[in-house]
């Protein structure tokens, strides 16, 4: 490269980092200009500000916008955060997630939510219904189902008593992580992990630790927390809890399903209007008598709705008597929408009992 060629780079660059600068104060500019509009929503605005459907549609705009070369999930996550900043001059946000810090359902509030609001983790799925009831937080998140390892019951049970809504979900990727303060797998004498994720990664473990002790424990972030405390000790946990309580990943991405996923609920005391591509969730009992499964789902093919999730649960705590069952069902589209509309009508007489538990966008899976 000759000198001059050099000395052509070097002005070239230093246009360039102008042009970034000129951009970058333009992009400042025009968030000022959004802060203060959302400022003057909320001083018009009575009640609750957060629209769980008009945050969806924002982000399912600004994707089929984005002529690139940023990824649409980087985009989506520049937008949700840039939301999140602005609710927050409307509306500071309380969340309850089931903690403690450092679990995947942290990492799914912040997901949903962005970084703006304000996180309180509470130790059992319980007490995260129990917050947002009281009014102690906003919202609440918790795990409702994993693709390999089913469902939450505890969850199920808590949403067929509860007066809350669900008004969102949250798909999160789950990466589980092997780490420890040991710079190897030789010295390690003990494994802290979560009933579920030691079932997640149960291969992995056979193959390569097949001779470990394996010590559930109530949350991955609390196998952190003991692997931290011990040298000679692992944990099964997420990139999170390995920052938090700074451990080294001996081995990242053991799960035995590279597309293990978690959902997760939002739950509040209102669902979320239509946004224009929903679900609906509700729970209902059948009649105790020949066909009746059969009847009750048969609403759903005459009105056109597609079902996403059947499952039977035992009616506990509501009521039921031993061998009872209740069936917990997804169905695309919003509660508002005339087919589903109709064919929750047409159940009615097929059920014995018909609880909505709330309508809500879909999850964006990154």
């Amino acid at each position: 490269m000759t000198r001059a060629h050099e000395q052509a780079c070097e002005d070239e660059l230093i246009r360039l980092r102008q042009r970034i600068d000129a951009v970058d104060g333009e992009i400042l500019r025009l968030l000022s200009e959004r802060g203060k509009i959302a400022q003057r929503i909320g001083e018009i605005k009575q009640g609750n500000l957060y629209r769980p459907e008009r945050e969806a549609q924002v982000l399912r705009r600004i994707a089929a916008m984005n002529a690139g070369p940023l990824p649409e999930a980087a985009v989506r996550t520049i937008f949700r955060e840039i939301m999140s900043a602005c609710l927050a001059l409307e509306q500071p946000l309380r969340i309850a997630y089931f903690g403690p810090a450092g679990t995947f359902t942290e990492s799914a509030a912040k997901k949903h939510f962005g970084s703006a609001p304000e996180f309180f983790p509470y130790l059992t799925i319980d007490e995260v219904f129990r917050a947002v009831e009281a009014n102690e937080a906003d919202y609440g998140v918790a795990p409702i189902e994993n693709s390999s390892e089913g469902s939450v019951g505890r969850t199920l049970d808590l949403l067929l008593q509860t007066p809350l809504k669900i008004c969102g979900e949250i798909n999160l990727r789950i990466h589980q992580n092997l780490m420890s303060k040991a710079e190897s797998l030789a010295a390690l004498t003990r494994l802290y992990s979560h009933a579920q994720s030691l079932a997640q990664c149960h291969e992995w473990l056979n193959r390569n630790l097949p001779h470990l002790p394996r010590v559930p424990v109530a949350s991955n972030a609390e196998a952190a927390r003991l692997a931290a405390e011990d040298a000679t000790a692992c944990a099964i946990a997420g990139e999170a809890a390995a920052r938090l309580y700074d451990l080294n990943i001996l081995a990242a991405n053991i799960e035995d399903d590279p597309a293990n996923t978690t959902r997760f609920v939002v739950l509040a005391t209102h669902d979320a209007g239509p946004s224009g591509n929903d679900k609906t969730s509700f729970v209902c009992s059948a009649q105790n008598r020949p066909g009746a499964v059969h009847d009750l789902l048969a609403p759903l093919k005459e009105h056109g709705v597609s079902m996403t999730r059947f499952e039977s649960r035992p009616a506990r705590g509501f009521g039921g008597s031993r061998w009872e069952y209740v069936f917990f069902i997804d169905v695309e589209g919003h509660r508002t929408d005339a087919k589903v509309m109709a064919a929750l009508e047409g159940m009615k007489p097929c059920v014995g009992f018909l609880k909505e538990l709330g309508s809500y966008p879909k999850a964006i899976n990154d």
